[in-house]
Parts: C-alpha cells; structure tokens; sequence
C-alpha cells in the first residue's frame, strides 16, 4: 500500500479556519443557522468547526448536534452487522439554516440519506453541506458542497482517510493506494 498526506499539521488547522471564515460570511453570528455532524466521522468535524467558531465569535451560541443515518442509508439491508450510532440534537431545526458536515464528501449517498434522516426533526429553511475532502468525479447521486476543505481528484481503488487528534492522535489527511 502506498500512503501519501494531503494535508497534515498546521495547513489542516488553517483550512479548518477557513472553512469557519467562509461560514461566518454566509451565517454571521449563527442566530438562524445549526451545524449537524453526520455520523461516524462528520461528528469530528463538526465539533472542531463549532469549537474553532465559539473561539472567533465569543458569547455567541453556536448550536452543534450529531446525526445518526444508519437506517436510513440505501445499503443497509445489504450489511451483515448494522452498529447504529447515537443522534444528538437538542435544539429546534425547523426553519433555521442547517449545515451538514462530513468529512469526505464520495458517491453522495450519505449526504441522502442524511438529508432523508434529518426531516424526522422539522422542516429546515435551508441545508448547506460542508465537507472536509471532497473526492470529485465519484458522485453516485448528484451532490455538491457548499463549503469545501480540499479537493481531491482520486480512482475508485483508492481511499480517502481523514484522521483527527482527538480519536486517531493526530490531525492528517491521507490518500491510500493499494500496491499493485
């Protein structure tokens, strides 16, 4: 297998930062607008973006839930072990401005069924999506961020890892490449 970093140290706290300018642009003090970690990995994502916004915009409530698609997902009958996650929101989504997270955007077939998962809490005004790595051109379903992290032009056979210090120790993205 061949391992190469995209994206790792201080550029992967930049880009975070940026990622939270572009929001602030379009959200201002987050009065209207929610952020939403899809789960397992959008959460991580989610939480840096919330943490790194209450840090740019003291006092201001910056409002942040995870959300579980498990059995909303097109594919889960197909799985032979299903391990729902947990959804968290304890807040009103219904019209305010909702920003989906996750951090790799690929065929676009979570971002459905996050987008079918997340009506059971209300009817949002507007849904943004915000991805960390977007693997262009491997769209299943036409999909696109609003907010983008890096682009990342990539085959089927490789794999896109998103790694963050609080769970795997270190903030890195990685493109993996079978050898062959």
């Amino acid at each position: 297998m061949q391992n190469l970093t995209l994206l790792d140290g201080p550029k992967f706290q930049i880009t975070l930062q940026r990622l939270c300018r572009q929001l602030i642009e379009n959200h201002n003090d987050f009065s209207e607008s929610v952020l939403i970690g899809i789960q397992p990995r959008g959460i991580y994502l989610a939480k840096r973006i919330a943490e790194e916004l209450r840090k740019i915009l003291p006092g201001k409530t910056i409002l942040q839930g995870d959300l579980d698609i498990t059995f909303y997902r097109d594919d889960f009958r197909r799985r032979d072990q299903l391990v729902p996650n947990q959804t968290k929101i304890d807040f009103i989504i219904e019209n305010k401005s909702v920003i989906m997270m996750d951090d790799v955007l690929w065929t676009g077939r979570t971002i459905r069924a996050a987008m079918d998962a997340l009506q059971a809490f209300g009817r949002p005004e507007k849904i943004e999506l915000l991805a960390f790595v977007d693997r262009r051109y491997s769209r299943h379903i036409p999909v696109e961020a609003d907010y983008v992290g890096i682009e990342v032009d990539s085959i089927a056979s490789q794999k896109v890892v998103v790694s963050w210090k609080e769970t795997d120790g270190e903030d890195r993205i990685t493109l993996i490449s079978e050898a062959k």
